[in-house]
């Protein structure tokens, strides 16, 4: 459950982090290297948050939902043709 509670938390640290960058630039404008780091930042936590997630899947921690219609992929499915 706490890994729920990650995940949405870095997702809402890269949300805030893009809207400081958008705030910096809009206030700044060139002056400034804020916009820079704070988009910077933003694409560091993109990447951690990403590599987290692989990790979680390699691991078990994190399983993906079963298909929701209950359709099984072409490669799972019998043909008729024997």
């Amino acid at each position: 459950m706490w890994t729920k509670y990650v995940i949405v938390g870095l997702l809402l640290f890269i949300v805030f982090n893009l809207g400081m960058g958008m705030f910096y630039m809009l206030k700044d404008g060139s002056r400034s290297d804020r916009t820079f780091k704070a988009l910077a930042m933003r694409i560091t936590m993109s990447v951690v948050l990403f590599g987290l997630l692989i990790l979680g899947m390699a691991t078990g921690l994190i399983k993906p939902h079963q298909n929701p219609l209950g359709v099984k992929p072409p490669s799972e499915q019998s043909s008729g043709a024997p």
